[in-house]
């Protein structure tokens, strides 16, 4: 049995698997960076160790000093959290040579999944609908302008090595294909080394639909409900929820079951995400497969009871899933709100520095996964993500209100943030309504629209200070003394 656990990360993610570790009794060890010297999870765990420089190269994604840790520590299992090494299959296949549990995948496995030419003909012998395209790789530009003008524009050119909505182009044309396939190409080397292009057809308007599962050592697979992720920037996500308004109990059970089936495929064990493109026309298509826990499953966890970190525990443990699909039943509605530190304005561009002051929201139905604290400090080396805000409700318009107060009490000091979009987006009459897509923010002009409520804002605060200003005024009071039925009459005469 897992009794010491190395989580290989760093900010909330590690916070969270360091909480599930307390309440099971496990010890934990943190590593952590220069930049990361005062970080909470350093804090929590049990142990921590210094891997490195501030860049994740040589820290984070430093598998052997990672494993010199694991080692010395005396840890008997790592956990990869997401990001840096969570989707690694060398990084994965370096704990199995060195006898130590790897909570999530086998390499082997993880290596499929991350193969998106490998993973979709798995799919196709599976019966997982995938969306039309290429049968395999691209070699050249010319090859890709060939089948494009056979599945019809626009379409998607994707990096087979691409992950989190990177290694993308959307392309409408013979020239923007053969500018986007220089470009995919170019990112994909600069990321790892080598380029592998797929070309699929781009559908429009469509909603971003995925599925959490589960799958044990001895072949049991369940599937825990779907999650709506539409509301991306940048093909990333910014706001997800469960149910989604669009899947109902036959679709939830007829997809699930294709989930599963495709869990199978790929011989996959412990927790992943098999993600779906929905069509206007109501088709779902596979797209891939997340090896690691993803950032939004504390909604899954909100709406299904479980710990899902317990759960990846259990199956590394070699424990059977301890319930049946039937057993499942999905209570309520759950949304959470990615809090990064962006400057929407400047096409989210990141905002880092010091945080003197937080003030993190609680209350029934609300939970929030943070590193923050006052006097933190927002890097520049890491991912943007700060917080996950994440609200419950028996229905959807109680989790909805809910989260708008609870991001209305949520204050950060010092760095943008992308809280005044979510009201934004929040209150508008398309996401009330369910009509989201993945091109939401541009089809319905959610930065417009921000605009102006922070114009309003403004007025309403201007005015509020004014009305403040006015009534504790020494004139006012000597007014109201002298004459009150009259006393308001001066007010209208102010420039």
């Amino acid at each position: 049995m897992i009794e010491k656990v190395l989580i290989a990360n760093r900010g909330e993610i590690a916070l969270r698997v360091i909480r599930t570790c307390k309440a099971l009794g496990i010890k934990t060890v943190a590593v952590y960076s220069d930049e990361d010297y005062n970080s909470m999870h350093v804090k929590q765990a049990s142990e921590a160790y210094h891997i490195g420089e501030a860049a994740p190269a040589k820290s984070y994604l430093n598998q052997e000093k990672i494993l010199d840790v694991m080692l010395s520590a005396g840890a008997d299992a790592v956990h990869p959290g997401y990001g840096f090494l969570s989707e690694n299959d060398d990084f994965a296949r370096l704990c199995e040579k060195n006898k130590i549990t790897f909570i999530g995948p086998t390499a082997d496995s993880m290596n499929l999944c991350g193969d998106k030419m490998k993973c979709k003909a798995a799919m196709l012998k599976a019966k997982v609908p995938t969306v039309p395209g290429s049968p395999g790789l691209v070699n050249d530009a010319a090859e890709a302008e060939k089948i494009a003008n056979e599945i019809g524009y626009p379409v998607m050119l994707k990096s087979v090595y691409g992950g989190g909505g990177r290694g993308i182009r959307i392309v409408n044309n013979d020239k923007e294909l053969r500018e986007g396939f220089e470009s995919v190409t170019g990112e994909s080397i600069s990321a790892v080394g080598k380029s592998a292009i797929l070309v699929e057809k781009f559908l429009e308007k469509t909603r971003h639909i995925e599925y959490q599962f589960a799958r044990d050592t001895h072949g049991n697979t369940v599937h825990i409900f779907e999650r709506e992720c539409s509301i991306q920037r940048r093909n990333q996500k910014l706001i997800e929820q469960t149910p989604s308004p669009v899947v109902d109990e036959e679709i939830r059970a007829r997809v699930g079951e294709q989930v599963c089936r495709a869990a199978d495929a790929v011989g996959y064990t412990n927790l992943g995400t098999a993600e779906f493109l929905r069509a206007d026309n109501g088709e779902f298509y596979f797209i891939e497969i997340n090896a690691r826990l993803q950032v939004e499953h504390p909604i899954t966890e909100f709406v299904s009871g479980l710990d899902l970190v317990k759960l990846q525990l259990d199956i590394a443990n070699g424990e059977p899933i301890p319930f049946k699909q039937n057993d499942l039943k999905m209570n309520g509605y759950a949304i959470e709100c990615r809090i990064n530190a962006e400057d929407t304005f400047l096409d989210f561009a990141p905002s880092t520095g010091p945080v003197p002051d937080v003030t993190i929201p609680a209350g029934p139905g609300v939970r929030c996964d943070t590193y923050l604290y006052p006097g933190c400090t927002v890097s520049p080396f890491y991912d943007s993500l700060m917080a996950k805000l994440v609200t419950w409700g028996q229905t959807f318009e109680e989790s909805r209100t809910r989260m708008l107060a609870a991001l209305n009490d949520f204050y950060i000091q010092g760095v943008e943030t992308s809280i005044p979009l979510y009201k934004t987006i929040l209150n508008s009459d398309e996401y009330k309504n369910g009509d989201l897509s993945t091109d939401f923010l541009k089809r319905y002009g959610m930065i417009d629209k921000l605009t102006d409520d922070l114009k309003k804002e403004k007025v309403e605060k201007s005015e509020a200070a004014i009305a403040a200003a006015i009534v504790h005024s020494e004139y006012f009071k000597s007014r109201i003394q002298k004459d009150s039925t009259s006393s308001y009459n001066w007010m209208y005469k102010l420039d």
